[in-house]
């Protein structure tokens, strides 16, 4: 990719986020009705409407879409150029009118991310960037935290995992961990340098993980899937094994601390 091309398609991602953010404009978090999908996860007229302008801004002839909120269309798997989108990652937090949702977008190319971008509109944050660039936080360079211990370091963790009981082994060590929204804002933060770690063993899908595992890369950290692989994209079942993320100097420590948490047939080195 060159670097007009490059500058293109970041100027495409920025425009898309700035119209969803628009969109999202029009509705109050914490006061929206919802509905409910298989498997209880919650949907909104926000997401949908999110998920229509982010088609209209984006798409072009000859690239594929993945969406959470679009019916999927195979052909994408045809498609060299393919944009893995959550029209808006954390709809349980929006609805509840916590801070920590955002929309998430990735550019695939290959099946490898290489450009994306995260807003949060109710925070005014925007953290993009590509592999080519690397990354800024609200229009500033940013990079992962430079720490190289645990001890103090900021993880952050997904609310519903923590009230399902599945970070108790960890909340007793000298790591500060936190609740929050989101894998992909999660995820943006770690790639900007506002926390230190973000780990999830409980599956994702492409749409999830794939904007926020780009940030994290293209800033200069360390991402991984559990099964110890790099993250690919535009595959035909989307559900991916759960990812571990961190700055550059915490993936020794940190994988030394999972390895005896992690499922039966995960990565353990």
């Amino acid at each position: 990719m060159t670097s007009s091309q490059n500058t293109e398609l970041l100027q495409r991602i920025h425009s898309a986020l700035q119209a969803a953010r628009t969109v999202l404009g029009r509705f109050t978090a914490g006061a929206i009705e919802t509905e409910y999908k298989t498997g209880h996860d919650p949907v909104t007229e926000a997401d949908r409407a999110v998920d229509a302008v982010l088609r209209k801004e984006l798409l072009r002839e000859g690239e594929g879409w993945l969406s959470e909120e679009s019916v999927d269309d195979f052909s994408r798997l045809d498609k060299n150029r393919v944009w893995v989108v959550d029209p808006l990652d954390g709809t349980r937090e929006f609805v509840q009118g916590i801070p920590e949702f955002c929309v998430s977008i990735a550019m695939v190319e290959n099946g490898k991310p290489i450009a994306g971008g995260i807003c949060n509109p109710a925070t005014n944050e925007l953290i993009m960037g590509s592999r080519e660039s690397g990354v800024t936080y609200n229009g500033q360079p940013a990079h992962p935290t430079d720490r190289s211990t645990l001890d103090g370091a900021v993880i952050l963790a997904s609310r519903s995992e923590l009230k399902r009981g599945e970070w108790t082994q960890f909340q007793n060590s000298t790591s500060i961990v936190k609740a929050t929204g989101s894998v992909a804002y999660k995820l943006g933060l770690v790639a900007a340098g506002r926390a230190d770690i973000t780990f999830t063993f409980t599956p994702k899908n492409e749409w999830d993980v794939a904007a926020g595992a780009l940030l994290v890369e293209a800033a200069g950290g360390f991402v991984s899937t559990l099964d110890g692989q790099p993250l690919t994209c535009n595959h035909k079942n989307p559900l991916l094994t759960g990812l571990i993320a961190c700055g550059p100097k915490l993936r020794e420590p940190l994988l030394a601390m999972l390895r005896e948490h992690l499922p039966v047939g995960a990565a353990r080195s």
